[in-house]
């Protein structure tokens, strides 16, 4: 009876150690499932936080990216003097970041524009400037998503023409003389010397024209400087619509006016001499309250028979327009040439 009663106690001792057991298993398990499911929680909400890093750290590089395109495109640009060489830099640049057909660089009236307004295959951006329009990008075939990016570098580029349009206006006020709006005379004979240096290497001709209003102190005296003023500004008028656009017409001082005529013999100068003197006689002055004609005396010097240097050119359309005031002005003389 003993050995029975012990041998069940041991049974309910060794299911109790058995239950117990597996309840510490149990609980362990659980306690680890929860431990797992944490980490995994943990893991990936690490992996989540790496994934928005990595996009944070894309976006960063993009946008670095974009201001370091925009910076060069600037630096570029800002090398150049005139709108046509800022535009090849900037079709080049664009073309290195962003996809397309064709770019165009159009003027503000241009025509065509308002058909590609209204066309999905052109990107048409307004380079505005300071005050009024500069001039049209006009983009074929760049895709939907390029667009603001383009029209980022399209901003900076309207900056970088306006810098090239100031630039020109700049240099346009240095070079100029302000009443008659031909050139200063510092100018006009800083482009003899390259024009005689440019002669003597390809053994061309080239010609200079000393220009005189004739009587003109009888304008100022008789109708007052205003009008004087008046008489200078349409005879530089005259000039500037009587010479080739590679001829360089400048304002040599006080009444004087002097050309360069380049690839021009005597011949040449002599005739477009009489065009300026045949034009000052036939058009009439309105100075003001007065009208008034006016007439020119011009004399002409030609590389190389008449001199190989500056000073002597100058010497001898300066002496040859003496003899044509001596003559009786308002007419065109050659140095070395006399009439019979």
């Amino acid at each position: 009876m003993t050995v029975f009663i012990m041998f069940f106690i041991m049974i309910g001792y060794v299911g109790l150690v058995i239950f117990c057991t597996q309840k510490i298993i149990s609980q362990t398990e659980r306690r680890t499932e929860r431990k797992v499911s944490q980490t995994r929680q943990t893991f990936e909400g690490l992996l989540k936080k790496k994934e928005t890093f990595h996009s944070e750290k894309m976006d960063l590089e993009n946008e670095a990216m974009e201001m370091f395109t925009l910076y060069e495109i600037t630096k570029e640009i800002t090398k150049s003097t005139n709108e046509e060489d800022a535009f090849e830099i900037f079709r080049r640049k664009l073309a290195e970041h962003v996809d397309f057909h064709k770019c165009d660089f159009l003027a503000p009236d241009s025509s065509e524009v308002k058909k590609m307004q209204g066309s999905q295959d052109y990107f048409v951006f307004t380079l505005q400037g300071k005050k009024s329009k500069i001039a049209y990008l006009v983009i074929e075939g760049i895709l939907e998503e390029d667009q603001e990016k383009v029209m980022i570098l399209a901003h900076q580029f309207a900056l970088a023409l306006r810098r090239v349009k100031l630039y020109e206006e700049i240099e346009k006020i240095a070079i100029t003389d302000s009443l008659t709006e031909v050139h200063t005379r510092r100018y006009a004979l800083e482009r003899f010397e390259e024009e005689i240096r440019r002669s003597k290497m390809h053994k061309i001709k080239l010609s200079f024209l000393m220009i005189d209003v004739d009587y003109f102190k009888n304008f100022n005296d008789n109708f007052g400087h205003l009008a004087g003023d008046q008489i200078l500004r349409e005879i530089g008028y005259i000039i500037k619509e009587s010479i080739r656009e590679i001829d360089i017409a400048g304002r040599y001082g006080g009444e004087e006016f002097c050309i360069i005529l380049p690839d021009t013999d005597r011949d040449g100068a002599h005739y477009a001499a009489e065009r300026i003197r045949q034009t000052t006689e036939r058009d009439t002055i309105r100075a003001y309250d007065t009208t008034v004609k006016a007439t020119v005396s011009i004399g002409i010097a030609t590389y190389p028979d008449d001199g190989k240097s500056l000073s002597e050119l100058i010497d001898k359309a300066d002496w040859a327009l003496y003899r044509a005031k001596k003559q009786g002005r308002n007419r065109v003389c050659a140095f070395g040439v006399y009439e019979e």
